[in-house]
């Protein structure tokens, strides 16, 4: 493991997963995803298999983040929907076991795609891959929330005017230093939210490419992962934070510069026209507040990662390097008002 302040005692691990799972026998092995940056992310070995385990990170925690009983809650919530994830086997509240909450899920054999330009893969494939992510997107959207006991997994009220008061609380409880454009986004947010047009669906938050696990071989998700951001919410708040990458440059992880038709990949224009068509929309107004909330957002989420790091806490050995992009997004977010 990368980093010893997310270790954890595997005896005392392997007893309760014994007493707790019906049919789990040990021997385990553990060992850490390197990739992430907010919930620490384990491999379990043992002979009957392999599995996953996320836990909310040891140490002091800001409120409402982490929440991983979230993550298990939906997840098992969504097991019998058109939405493709991993089965969950347990949620375990009880901190002394590994320094805190976690849960345990099926592991997935596939693929993750790191790079969102699929450079190793044909433009015929490219295509494929970006229609099926917006294909399972609606899906997500069109869940029957009060038929997947989930109607009271957000709270009531227009959910921008609530992420931007949760997300403004966030960043100001782990502001590092002074980000004009960041104060800028903080002041003129609240005062253009859209009305709400009463549109609530199951959103995941965090929807991009590298949260989704494909098929080894095909253009087909077999797992959607990382729900800790998801709530009820507005369907666009997903589907712009989509479309953010699009106008990102090519080293912050986005595709801003690149030939797009040449490379098979649709874009911002065409992406949002399918899934339109897949929800049966006629268009979408206010289309660019909806962007310059997610730079906003990503730019809050970061400066957590950030805070974290500095502080020595952080899931992932590179969260400092990626936190470096908190000002960038707020001025990319900032040239949009």
């Amino acid at each position: 493991m990368s980093n010893t302040v997310h270790t954890f005692d595997e005896a005392k691990l392997c007893a309760y997963l014994e007493s707790n799972m019906p049919g789990f026998k040990g021997p385990i092995k553990t060992s850490k995803f390197a990739d992430g940056q907010s919930n620490p992310t384990f491999l379990v070995e043992s002979p009957q298999g392999r599995h996953v385990l996320r836990r909310k990170p040891p140490g002091e925690l800001l409120k409402s983040a982490h929440a991983v009983d979230r993550e298990f809650r939906v997840l098992s919530a969504l097991a019998n929907t058109d939405v493709p994830v991993a089965k969950t086997a347990i949620l375990c509240e009880d901190e002394t076991i590994i320094g805190s909450m976690f849960y345990i899920m099926e592991y997935l054999e596939g693929r993750v795609l790191w790079d969102s330009s699929l450079a190793d893969l044909s433009s015929t494939e490219r295509a494929a891959t970006y229609a099926e992510m917006c294909r399972v997107l609606t899906c997500l959207h069109s869940v029957d929330v009060e038929a997947a006991g989930l109607s009271d997994f957000g709270k009531p009220g227009n959910y921008y005017a609530r992420q931007i008061a949760r997300w403004g609380g966030q960043y100001r409880a782990s502001e590092t230093e002074t980000i004009p454009a960041m104060d800028a986004l903080l002041e003129w947010l609240p005062e253009n939210v859209p009305a709400d047009d009463g549109k609530l669906t199951l959103v995941h938050g965090d929807y991009r490419m590298d949260n989704l696990m494909f098929h080894a071989s095909k253009p087909r998700i077999i797992g959607v992962l990382d729900w800790e951001l998801s709530t009820l919410g507005h369907p666009l708040a997903d589907l712009s934070y989509q479309c953010m990458q699009l106008r990102l440059p090519v080293e912050q992880g986005g595709l801003a510069g690149l030939n797009l038709k040449e490379l098979g990949i649709p874009t911002e224009e065409e992406y949002v026209e399918q899934y339109c068509k897949h929800m049966d929309l006629p268009s979408i107004e206010n289309w660019n507040f909806y962007v310059i909330f997610c730079f906003f957002r990503l730019a809050a989420i970061l400066q957590g990662v950030k805070k974290r790091a500095l502080d020595g806490n952080a899931s992932s050995d590179a969260a400092l390097e990626r936190s470096r992009n908190v000002a960038p997004l707020a001025e990319y977010g900032y040239a949009l008002l």
